[in-house]
């Protein structure tokens, strides 16, 4: 049986991709060397691919800042803003839409979907020009078919590009961009006339967009483009790839009616019902590509589950007509479990990152033609019941905290009303208060002490006196710019999910288990392994501390547990929804600790007060950030009649 990839990671096992483009923006590398560790990169996945056995290998999943926005490229449509004037989009005018410059702002950047990735969002309107203006597809085709390996073409679909677009400043919002799709499927026609020049004979189309509930028009746009598509289809195999979520059983009749369509591929790791549309009725003659390895999660496969799925499926449409896939891109997941240095045996082998997926995949196509491999299968089922058996995994006294959980346990004992009138009892604030959400800009400085007490090169009491310092000196600052409620800055913490991770139990860390979250900005999931606990106190220390130098109110500062779970590679041994209680029990306790030291509580991303300034997120230098503020409270002191109803809807 054949096997095939949806796509993979762009930014390399060390984030090789990261440092480049970091290096080429501040010019200190050249656009040749930056194309130069790319084309290595690429070279080193596509043999890594062919070497393991994968048949239907993808090309043009790699990119220098996203791949929406490589299609926007290819397209030419190109914001005035940005100045370009036709021809081959450059680095310049990419990296100005990506970044924006010195003169313009960069494009709109929003979550791909419910994951942690960010795309580039086009901007459409009736003037924009498409043009065909970016030729990478065919020329990544080529470079592949130079190193002797014959690649699957990947572009975004051209319906779900238009429905992820938006309307551009100065068209009204209620433009139809789905009236745009012949002018773009024009462009569309030219790149696969090219891709079959080259020598292409399978294109695979990302559609992920049918995975929503859409309306009829929006499924009726899918039916118009492959029809008008069909005829340049001549010659080729043509796949529609679907990712992230069950099919809905309209979409799916629209998918398996497309016109010059082959093969469809599904997500059956999220997308479980979607087994059962196929039951109901596949159409004869198509294949199937079967997404059973997770690309979302870095938790090894159950290839025993896997290849029963995929016999099922074999039993409706036969063998011959199912190529094992990952579920989406392995974008989402770690690279390469091989670099991990951190990871003790045990919880390393019941892990795969991407390149361990792909050879998962491979096995599973082997397995389903009746060559199984019984030493990666018999490791596979070691490792699932490895994982059922840890006592690491379960905790005995989490486990007995969630069961004593009472409904009346997620209410609060009073009303708003009184809750809202003892709190000002206590803290005595303006109508209008000013905040900030906590994170002030982490130094060079602080970076170097918080490395160097980690590598124990300098003492704890070094490291709590800097601290301190950097503490006394944020909360000083807020105090002359008058702001009511104070923070303390995080100055000892990395990363806000990392942080409390690596104070609770249950948790683990990789060493280079980088994800890209968009262009160069790579994040290290924690990996939640086991019932979650907390053997200390987190964080009231350094409240605590702040709150000495100030009699205003100091916030406590705790990433919620919502955010803590979407942040992080998750159990998939039970239901999401019982991973909650656990976190809940934690800060319930931890909220308990932070009042006894008279410390207000602030949940991230959950609202405490009205006005926030992020001063972490801020890119502008130190100084304009505190003119910038200053500003912003000048304003909020002219607006302080606001009714003091208002403040209580809030």
């Amino acid at each position: 049986m054949a096997s095939h990839i949806v796509g993979y990671p762009r930014m390399g096992p060390k984030r090789e991709l990261k440092f480049a483009l970091e290096s080429f923006w501040d010019k200190k590398s050249s656009a040749e060397d930056l194309k130069k560790v790319s084309a290595d990169l690429r070279a080193s996945i596509w043999k890594q691919m062919s070497d393991v056995g994968i048949k239907y290998i993808p090309s043009n999943t790699f990119t220098y800042y996203d791949h929406v926005l490589d299609t926007t490229a290819t397209l030419g449509a190109v914001p005035p803003r940005y100045g370009w004037t036709g021809g081959e989009i450059g680095f310049d005018t990419y990296f100005s839409m990506a970044r924006g410059n010195a003169t313009v702002p960069a494009m709109e950047m929003t979550k791909w979907f419910d994951t942690n990735y960010h795309f580039i969002v086009p901007e459409l309107g009736p003037e924009v020009n498409f043009v065909y203006s970016s030729h990478k597809a065919v020329e990544e085709y080529k470079e592949a078919k130079a190193l002797g390996v014959d690649t699957v073409p990947v572009l975004v679909g051209p319906v779900s590009y238009l429905l992820l677009s938006k309307a551009a400043k100065g068209v009204d919002k209620s433009f139809d961009l789905l009236s745009l799709l012949p002018k773009v499927l024009a462009v569309y026609k030219e790149v696969i006339a090219d891709l079959k020049a080259a020598g292409a004979q399978f294109i695979q189309f990302d559609e992920p967009t049918l995975v929503l509930d859409l309306e009829a028009h929006k499924l009726q746009a899918f039916t118009d483009a492959y029809a008008a598509l069909t005829p340049s289809f001549e010659g080729l195999h043509v796949l529609v790839e679907t990712y992230f979520a069950d099919i809905p059983a309209e979409a799916y009749k629209t998918l398996t009616s497309l016109s010059g369509v082959a093969a469809y591929g599904f997500d059956l790791v999220r997308g479980t019902k979607t087994l059962d549309l196929i039951k109901a009725g596949f159409p004869s003659g198509k294949w199937i590509f079967a997404g059973v390895v997770d690309g979302r999660n870095i938790w090894a496969n159950d290839l025993e589950a896997s290849l029963s799925t995929l016999e099922a499926l074999a039993g409706i449409v036969g063998k011959e007509r199912i190529v094992v896939s990952t579920s989406c891109s392995l974008l989402h997941t770690a690279v390469d479990l091989v670099n991990e240095t951190k990871l003790d045996d045990e919880i390393k082998s019941w892990l795969a990152f991407a390149a361990q997926k792909v050879v998962e995949v491979n096995a599973l196509a082997n397995a389903l033609a009746g060559n199984k491999d019984e030493a990666i299968f018999s490791a596979s089922s070691a490792a699932q019941a490895s994982r059922k058996s840890s006592p690491r995994v379960t905790n005995e006294a989490v486990q007995k905290a969630a069961a004593a959980l009472k409904g009346s346990d997620h209410r609060r004992a009073t009303n708003v009303s009184a809750r809202l009138d003892a709190q000002q009892k206590k803290l005595n604030l303006p109508i209008l208060p000013t905040t900030t959400i906590g994170s002030f800009p982490q130094t060079v400085e602080l970076r170097r002490v918080r490395r160097e007490f980690k590598a124990k090169k300098i003492s704890e009491e070094e490291y709590i006196k800097a601290i301190k310092e950097e503490i006394r000196s944020v909360v000083e600052l807020q105090e002359e710019l008058d702001i009511d409620v104070l923070v303390h800055g995080e100055p000892e913490r990395n990363d806000m999910v990392e942080y409390f991770g690596e104070q609770l139990s249950g948790f683990a860390f990789t060493a280079n288990g980088w994800v890209q979250s968009y262009g160069s900005r790579c994040v290290k999931p924690p990996i939640i392994y086991g019932d979650v606990s907390r053997p200390k106190a987190m964080t009231v220390f350094w409240s605590a501390l702040a709150q000495s130098f100030t009699k205003r109110p100091m916030k406590g500062m705790l990433t919620g547990p919502v955010t803590i779970l979407n942040w992080s590679f998750v159990r998939v041994d039970q239901p999401r929804y019982k991973l909650d209680p656990p976190y809940n029990i934690t800060g319930k306790v931890q909220h308990t600790e932070l009042n006894k030291e008279m410390i207000s509580i602030h949940i991230i991303y959950l609202a405490f007060l009205t006005v926030y300034v992020n001063l972490f997120a801020d890119l502008r230098p130190a100084t304009r950030l505190l003119w910038l503020l200053r500003m912003k409270l000048k304003t909020l002191r002219k607006v302080v009649l606001v009714s003091s109803k208002l403040m209580r809807l809030l």
